[in-house]
């Protein structure tokens, strides 16, 4: 058996999580709170004793996690399995949506974290997977079976490659062309979108997060759709530059995840709160990715169309010289003013 990085085991890891099957990772078996049932559960933990694997985000909310661990939102922390955690007290456990309408839970004790390492992989490929980072622990026979560097392997944006690319004439920008992007075992399929005629200056830039409510929908909540179709605009009026449309919904956590933050935020929680409280880090998106589109389609100096001072040191620590910082403000509305103020107050987006 080889032991180079195999980045289709974690592609079938991250579907057994998502039907709910159990998955080893160096020496850890798991399975998914969020995927499982009662029964599951009872097959892969007969003796109910496996305990249970958080995210040191969502300890916090418990009153579990000591300063050093609440430093990092994503670190792995173990709680004990006590006789009266069954499956519903577990998901209450793992899901912040319950914490008012079960506000009691407890106590609980915490254990030391077997494998760490592998422990904070598996939180990693919950977030993959766009499941719940929490799972049990047990000794059933897992369905696959993967490493924390077969993870890496997976997520490595230098094996994204040129899939296809067309005309597409857009509103705003009519003489455009899409550019498709994918990697071997992601699903995951990012766009490129190529506004005007190199010029030779470095182009006008815009790294947008797929964000379906805002884009699609027409969401108040964020500022997420007329970003999008100003920046298109944006970019025509400079001359050219290039969209690129990153599957990386709600910063990196998924659809169903940010909805559940969505749901947080309409208990009083602003939306930094609500991911760290879901056990996720704020921002868990991934830049080498457009680093990587951007290699493909020869361009290596931007000028980045962003608010977010963090997304410039992201994109040039991945390599690109991002020559300019071109601000994107928009209005805000009487639905998105408290997030956009959360965003220029928490994150340091210069609003």
């Amino acid at each position: 058996m080889s032991d180079r990085p195999n980045p289709r085991a974690a592609a079938r890891a991250v579907d057994a999580l998502r039907r709910g099957w159990p998955i080893a990772i160096d020496g850890l078996t798991l399975l998914a709170v969020e995927t499982a049932d009662a029964d599951r559960l009872a097959a892969f933990d007969p003796p109910a004793t496996g305990g249970v694997l958080i995210s040191s985000g969502r300890a916090v909310t418990l009153k579990l996690a000591n300063q050093l661990e609440a430093a990092d939102p994503t670190a792995p922390v173990l709680v004990d399995r006590a006789p009266w955690i069954d499956f519903p007290a577990a998901t209450a456990l793992a899901d912040p949506q319950f914490d008012l309408a079960t506000p009691l839970k407890g106590p609980f004790r915490t254990l030391p974290v077997p494998h760490p390492d592998a422990a904070a992989a598996a939180l990693r490929l919950a977030r993959i997977a766009g499941l719940l980072p929490a799972f049990f622990l047990g000794s059933g026979a897992p369905e696959a079976t993967a490493t924390a560097a077969d993870i890496d392997a997976h997520e490595d944006a230098t094996r994204l490659v040129i899939a296809t690319r067309a005309r597409l004439p857009v509103e705003g920008a009519e003489d455009a062309e899409i550019v498709a992007f994918r990697s071997p075992e992601s699903a995951d399929e990012h766009i490129a979108l190529l506004i005007g005629q190199p010029n030779g200056d470095a182009p006008l830039v815009r790294l947008h997060s797929e964000c379906l409510t805002g884009d699609v929908l027409g969401s108040l909540k964020c500022d997420c759709g007329p970003q999008l179709h100003a920046a298109i605009h944006a970019i025509q009026h400079s001359g050219w530059g290039i969209l690129l449309y990153l599957r990386q919904e709600g910063r990196g956590i998924g659809l169903v995840n940010k909805l559940r933050a969505y749901a947080l935020q309409d208990q009083g929680f602003d939306t930094v709160d609500a991911n760290t409280r879901l056990g996720f880090a704020i921002d868990a998106r991934d830049f080498g990715v457009a680093a990587r589109m951007l290699s493909l389609l020869g361009q290596n100096r931007v000028r980045l169309l962003t608010n977010n001072p963090a997304k410039v040191a992201g994109l040039e620590a991945t390599g690109v010289t991002v020559v300019e910082r071109v601000p994107h403000a928009l209005p805000a509305n009487p639905h998105n003013a408290r997030y956009l103020a959360t965003k220029r107050d928490r994150t340091g987006h210069q609003l």
